[in-house]
Protein backbone atom coordinates (compact mmCIF):
# COMPACT_ATOMS: atom_id res chain seq x y z
CA UNK A 1 0.00 0.00 0.00
CA UNK A 2 2.80 2.42 0.86
CA UNK A 3 4.47 1.74 -2.48
CA UNK A 4 1.23 2.51 -4.30
CA UNK A 5 0.83 5.78 -2.38
CA UNK A 6 4.41 6.72 -3.25
CA UNK A 7 3.78 6.07 -6.95
CA UNK A 8 0.60 8.16 -6.77
CA UNK A 9 2.44 11.03 -5.09
CA UNK A 10 5.28 10.94 -7.62
CA UNK A 11 2.74 10.78 -10.44
CA UNK A 12 0.91 13.76 -8.96
CA UNK A 13 4.12 15.81 -8.75
CA UNK A 14 5.12 14.93 -12.31
CA UNK A 15 1.62 15.53 -13.64
CA UNK A 16 1.35 18.93 -11.99
CA UNK A 17 4.76 19.92 -13.38
CA UNK A 18 3.49 18.97 -16.84
CA UNK A 19 0.43 21.13 -16.25
CA UNK A 20 2.55 24.04 -15.07
CA UNK A 21 4.48 23.84 -18.34
CA UNK A 22 1.55 23.03 -20.63
CA UNK A 23 -0.73 25.72 -19.16
CA UNK A 24 1.27 28.46 -20.88
CA UNK A 25 1.13 26.67 -24.24
CA UNK A 26 -2.58 25.99 -23.76
CA UNK A 27 -3.12 29.69 -23.15
CA UNK A 28 -1.22 30.63 -26.31
CA UNK A 29 -2.93 28.02 -28.49
CA UNK A 30 -6.38 28.76 -27.11
CA UNK A 31 -6.15 32.54 -27.29
CA UNK A 32 -3.95 33.01 -30.39
CA UNK A 33 -4.12 29.75 -32.31
CA UNK A 34 -0.29 29.60 -32.41
CA UNK A 35 1.47 26.26 -31.95
CA UNK A 36 4.64 27.51 -30.29
CA UNK A 37 7.26 24.79 -30.81
CA UNK A 38 9.74 26.85 -28.80
CA UNK A 39 7.60 26.68 -25.66
CA UNK A 40 9.77 24.04 -23.97
CA UNK A 41 12.81 26.17 -24.80
CA UNK A 42 11.34 28.97 -22.66
CA UNK A 43 10.95 26.37 -19.91
CA UNK A 44 14.67 25.63 -20.24
CA UNK A 45 15.54 29.32 -20.15
CA UNK A 46 13.51 29.72 -16.97
CA UNK A 47 15.57 27.02 -15.28
CA UNK A 48 18.90 28.49 -16.41
CA UNK A 49 17.89 32.05 -15.53
CA UNK A 50 16.81 30.85 -12.08
CA UNK A 51 20.10 29.02 -11.59
CA UNK A 52 22.12 32.11 -12.50
CA UNK A 53 20.03 34.44 -10.35
CA UNK A 54 19.97 32.05 -7.39
CA UNK A 55 23.77 31.96 -7.29
CA UNK A 56 23.85 35.65 -6.43
CA UNK A 57 20.46 36.41 -4.90
CA UNK A 58 19.03 33.08 -3.78
CA UNK A 59 16.08 30.99 -4.89
CA UNK A 60 13.20 33.22 -3.80
CA UNK A 61 14.21 36.29 -5.84
CA UNK A 62 14.86 33.92 -8.77
CA UNK A 63 11.31 32.58 -8.41
CA UNK A 64 10.02 36.05 -9.31
CA UNK A 65 12.73 37.47 -11.57
CA UNK A 66 13.34 34.49 -13.86
CA UNK A 67 9.71 34.05 -15.06
CA UNK A 68 9.50 37.82 -15.54
CA UNK A 69 12.61 37.81 -17.74
CA UNK A 70 11.28 34.88 -19.77
CA UNK A 71 7.96 36.70 -20.14
CA UNK A 72 9.73 39.84 -21.38
CA UNK A 73 11.64 37.73 -23.89
CA UNK A 74 8.34 36.21 -25.02
CA UNK A 75 6.85 39.68 -25.49
CA UNK A 76 9.84 40.65 -27.66
CA UNK A 77 9.53 37.46 -29.72
CA UNK A 78 5.84 38.07 -30.41
CA UNK A 79 6.21 41.79 -31.07
CA UNK A 80 9.21 41.65 -33.39
CA UNK A 81 8.97 38.11 -34.74
CA UNK A 82 5.59 36.40 -34.72
CA UNK A 83 3.68 39.55 -35.55
CA UNK A 84 5.82 40.04 -38.65
CA UNK A 85 5.17 36.51 -39.97
CA UNK A 86 1.52 36.37 -38.88
CA UNK A 87 0.26 37.74 -42.18
CA UNK A 88 1.88 34.82 -44.01
CA UNK A 89 -0.30 32.24 -42.23
CA UNK A 90 -0.05 29.44 -39.67
CA UNK A 91 2.75 27.59 -41.48
CA UNK A 92 5.01 30.63 -41.30
CA UNK A 93 4.31 30.98 -37.56
CA UNK A 94 5.05 27.29 -37.04
CA UNK A 95 8.35 27.45 -38.92
CA UNK A 96 9.33 30.59 -37.04
CA UNK A 97 8.87 28.91 -33.64
CA UNK A 98 10.70 25.78 -34.81
CA UNK A 99 13.65 27.92 -35.85
CA UNK A 100 13.51 29.80 -32.55
CA UNK A 101 13.67 26.50 -30.65
CA UNK A 102 16.83 25.53 -32.56
CA UNK A 103 18.41 28.92 -31.87
CA UNK A 104 17.73 28.75 -28.12
CA UNK A 105 18.93 25.15 -28.08
CA UNK A 106 22.30 26.25 -29.49
CA UNK A 107 22.68 29.42 -27.41
CA UNK A 108 22.11 27.76 -24.02
CA UNK A 109 25.15 25.42 -24.23
CA UNK A 110 27.32 28.30 -25.43
CA UNK A 111 26.48 30.34 -22.32
CA UNK A 112 26.08 27.69 -19.60
CA UNK A 113 27.96 24.71 -21.03
CA UNK A 114 26.78 21.24 -21.99
CA UNK A 115 26.94 19.66 -18.55
CA UNK A 116 24.14 19.81 -15.98
CA UNK A 117 23.96 23.07 -14.03
CA UNK A 118 24.27 22.69 -10.23
CA UNK A 119 20.82 24.17 -9.65
CA UNK A 120 19.71 23.05 -6.20
CA UNK A 121 16.49 22.91 -4.20
CA UNK A 122 16.33 25.86 -1.75
CA UNK A 123 17.58 25.02 1.71
CA UNK A 124 14.36 26.29 3.30
CA UNK A 125 12.41 23.47 1.61
CA UNK A 126 15.11 20.82 1.48
CA UNK A 127 13.85 18.65 4.30
CA UNK A 128 11.60 15.59 4.53
CA UNK A 129 7.94 16.50 5.00
CA UNK A 130 7.08 12.90 5.88
CA UNK A 131 8.34 9.35 5.43
CA UNK A 132 6.46 6.83 3.30
CA UNK A 133 7.59 3.25 2.82
CA UNK A 134 10.99 4.05 4.26
CA UNK A 135 11.46 6.87 1.74
CA UNK A 136 11.58 10.48 2.84
CA UNK A 137 9.27 12.74 0.82
CA UNK A 138 10.75 16.16 0.22
CA UNK A 139 8.84 19.26 1.30
CA UNK A 140 9.85 20.97 -1.95
CA UNK A 141 7.66 18.56 -3.92
CA UNK A 142 4.67 19.67 -1.87
CA UNK A 143 5.61 23.24 -2.72
CA UNK A 144 5.59 22.30 -6.43
CA UNK A 145 2.08 20.90 -6.05
CA UNK A 146 0.86 24.04 -4.31
CA UNK A 147 2.26 26.32 -7.03
CA UNK A 148 0.66 24.22 -9.79
CA UNK A 149 -2.75 24.26 -8.11
CA UNK A 150 -2.45 28.03 -7.61
CA UNK A 151 -1.65 28.48 -11.32
CA UNK A 152 -4.71 26.48 -12.33
CA UNK A 153 -6.99 28.43 -10.00
CA UNK A 154 -5.53 31.77 -11.07
CA UNK A 155 -5.77 31.06 -14.81
CA UNK A 156 -9.28 29.70 -14.60
CA UNK A 157 -10.48 32.63 -12.54
CA UNK A 158 -8.73 35.21 -14.72
CA UNK A 159 -10.10 33.84 -18.00
CA UNK A 160 -13.60 33.05 -16.81
CA UNK A 161 -14.33 35.73 -14.21
CA UNK A 162 -12.50 38.92 -15.14
CA UNK A 163 -12.96 41.65 -17.73
CA UNK A 164 -9.44 41.01 -19.04
CA UNK A 165 -10.29 37.37 -19.64
CA UNK A 166 -13.41 38.38 -21.56
CA UNK A 167 -11.41 40.75 -23.76
CA UNK A 168 -8.79 38.08 -24.46
CA UNK A 169 -11.38 35.46 -25.44
CA UNK A 170 -13.32 37.94 -27.56
CA UNK A 171 -10.15 39.10 -29.34
CA UNK A 172 -9.63 35.60 -30.70
CA UNK A 173 -13.06 35.15 -32.29
CA UNK A 174 -14.08 38.77 -32.99
CA UNK A 175 -10.89 40.88 -33.23
CA UNK A 176 -12.50 43.62 -35.34
CA UNK A 177 -15.32 44.13 -32.87
CA UNK A 178 -12.91 44.20 -29.93
CA UNK A 179 -10.82 46.80 -31.76
CA UNK A 180 -13.92 48.92 -32.39
CA UNK A 181 -14.57 48.90 -28.65
CA UNK A 182 -11.22 50.60 -28.12
CA UNK A 183 -8.99 47.65 -27.25
CA UNK A 184 -5.57 47.19 -28.83
CA UNK A 185 -5.87 43.62 -30.18
CA UNK A 186 -2.20 43.18 -31.17
CA UNK A 187 -1.18 44.29 -27.69
CA UNK A 188 -3.59 41.79 -26.16
CA UNK A 189 -2.00 38.98 -28.18
CA UNK A 190 1.47 40.17 -27.20
CA UNK A 191 0.55 40.08 -23.51
CA UNK A 192 -1.00 36.61 -23.89
CA UNK A 193 2.12 35.25 -25.57
CA UNK A 194 4.35 36.85 -22.93
CA UNK A 195 2.21 35.45 -20.12
CA UNK A 196 2.35 31.96 -21.66
CA UNK A 197 6.14 32.14 -21.91
CA UNK A 198 6.37 33.41 -18.32
CA UNK A 199 4.38 30.35 -17.17
CA UNK A 200 6.85 28.12 -19.01
CA UNK A 201 9.68 29.98 -17.30
CA UNK A 202 8.03 29.50 -13.91
CA UNK A 203 7.81 25.76 -14.60
CA UNK A 204 11.54 25.81 -15.32
CA UNK A 205 12.26 27.61 -12.05
CA UNK A 206 10.18 25.12 -10.07
CA UNK A 207 11.14 21.94 -11.90
CA UNK A 208 14.70 22.57 -13.01
CA UNK A 209 16.23 21.85 -9.61
CA UNK A 210 14.29 18.58 -9.21
CA UNK A 211 14.51 17.10 -12.72
CA UNK A 212 17.99 18.53 -13.49
CA UNK A 213 18.87 21.56 -15.58
CA UNK A 214 20.60 20.48 -18.79
CA UNK A 215 20.63 21.65 -22.43
CA UNK A 216 18.52 18.60 -23.31
CA UNK A 217 15.66 19.34 -20.91
CA UNK A 218 13.57 21.07 -23.59
CA UNK A 219 13.88 18.10 -25.95
CA UNK A 220 12.90 15.73 -23.14
CA UNK A 221 9.66 17.47 -22.15
CA UNK A 222 8.69 19.37 -25.29
CA UNK A 223 6.96 16.51 -27.15
CA UNK A 224 5.14 15.41 -23.98
CA UNK A 225 3.81 18.94 -23.47
CA UNK A 226 2.32 18.94 -26.96
CA UNK A 227 0.73 15.56 -26.20
CA UNK A 228 -0.82 17.10 -23.07
CA UNK A 229 -2.19 20.14 -24.92
CA UNK A 230 -3.71 18.02 -27.69
CA UNK A 231 -5.11 15.42 -25.31
CA UNK A 232 -6.71 18.05 -23.11
CA UNK A 233 -8.24 19.84 -26.07
CA UNK A 234 -6.75 22.87 -27.78
CA UNK A 235 -7.19 25.87 -25.52
CA UNK A 236 -8.77 24.06 -22.55
CA UNK A 237 -7.07 24.78 -19.23
CA UNK A 238 -9.14 22.15 -17.30
CA UNK A 239 -8.47 19.67 -20.11
CA UNK A 240 -4.73 20.32 -19.85
CA UNK A 241 -4.87 19.66 -16.10
CA UNK A 242 -6.71 16.36 -16.57
CA UNK A 243 -4.39 15.23 -19.36
CA UNK A 244 -1.29 16.20 -17.35
CA UNK A 245 -2.41 14.21 -14.34
CA UNK A 246 -3.39 11.22 -16.48
CA UNK A 247 0.01 11.11 -18.18
CA UNK A 248 1.79 11.72 -14.88
CA UNK A 249 0.06 8.86 -13.09
CA UNK A 250 0.21 6.34 -15.95
CA UNK A 251 3.82 7.03 -16.92
CA UNK A 252 5.05 7.01 -13.31
CA UNK A 253 3.26 3.72 -12.68
CA UNK A 254 4.68 2.27 -15.90
CA UNK A 255 8.25 3.04 -14.82
CA UNK A 256 7.82 0.86 -11.74
CA UNK A 257 6.43 -2.20 -13.57
CA UNK A 258 8.88 -4.98 -14.43
CA UNK A 259 6.28 -7.24 -16.08
CA UNK A 260 7.41 -8.54 -19.50
CA UNK A 261 5.86 -6.53 -22.30
CA UNK A 262 5.42 -9.68 -24.37
CA UNK A 263 3.11 -11.32 -21.85
CA UNK A 264 0.99 -8.16 -21.58
CA UNK A 265 0.61 -7.88 -25.34
CA UNK A 266 -0.11 -11.57 -25.52
CA UNK A 267 -3.21 -11.08 -23.39
CA UNK A 268 -4.60 -8.63 -25.95
CA UNK A 269 -3.91 -10.88 -28.93
CA UNK A 270 -0.44 -9.63 -29.94
CA UNK A 271 1.91 -12.48 -28.96
CA UNK A 272 5.66 -11.90 -29.14
CA UNK A 273 8.50 -14.33 -29.21
CA UNK A 274 9.63 -14.45 -25.54
CA UNK A 275 13.19 -15.12 -26.68
CA UNK A 276 13.25 -12.25 -29.19
CA UNK A 277 14.45 -8.69 -28.58
CA UNK A 278 10.94 -7.30 -28.08
CA UNK A 279 9.96 -10.24 -25.90
CA UNK A 280 12.66 -9.32 -23.39
CA UNK A 281 11.37 -5.78 -22.89
CA UNK A 282 9.44 -4.83 -19.77
CA UNK A 283 6.68 -2.28 -19.36
CA UNK A 284 9.21 0.04 -17.70
CA UNK A 285 11.27 0.05 -20.91
CA UNK A 286 8.22 1.18 -22.86
CA UNK A 287 7.27 3.92 -20.36
CA UNK A 288 8.64 6.82 -22.50
CA UNK A 289 6.15 5.88 -25.23
CA UNK A 290 3.15 5.94 -22.86
CA UNK A 291 2.12 9.62 -23.41
CA UNK A 292 2.05 9.18 -27.17
CA UNK A 293 0.16 5.89 -26.99
CA UNK A 294 -2.43 7.60 -24.78
CA UNK A 295 -2.62 10.48 -27.27
CA UNK A 296 -3.21 8.19 -30.26
CA UNK A 297 -5.88 6.18 -28.44
CA UNK A 298 -7.71 9.30 -27.28
CA UNK A 299 -7.65 10.99 -30.67
CA UNK A 300 -8.98 7.81 -32.28
CA UNK A 301 -12.00 8.12 -29.98
CA UNK A 302 -12.33 11.91 -29.85
CA UNK A 303 -10.27 14.06 -32.27
CA UNK A 304 -11.05 17.21 -30.25
CA UNK A 305 -9.42 15.90 -27.08
CA UNK A 306 -10.93 15.68 -23.62
CA UNK A 307 -12.44 19.16 -23.37
CA UNK A 308 -11.47 20.94 -26.56
CA UNK A 309 -13.78 23.10 -28.62
CA UNK A 310 -11.28 23.62 -31.45
CA UNK A 311 -10.31 21.00 -34.01
CA UNK A 312 -8.01 23.15 -36.19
Amino acid sequence: MQEILLVLLNGLVYGLLLFMLSSGLTLIVGMMGVLNFAHASFYMLGAYFAYTISVGLGFWPALVIAPFLVGVLGVAVERYGLRAVHRHGKLAELLFTVGLAFIIGEIVPLIWGRTAAPYRVPAALDFPAFTLGGIQYQAYRLFMMAVSVAIFAGLYAALARTRLGLVIRAALTHPDMVAMLGHNVPRVFTLVFGAGCALAGLAGVIGGNVFTTTPGMADALGPIVFAVVIMGGLGSIPGALIASLAIGFVQTASVTLDAPLGSVLGHIGLPLDPHGALGQLTIAHAAPAVPYLMLVLLLALNPRGLMGARAD
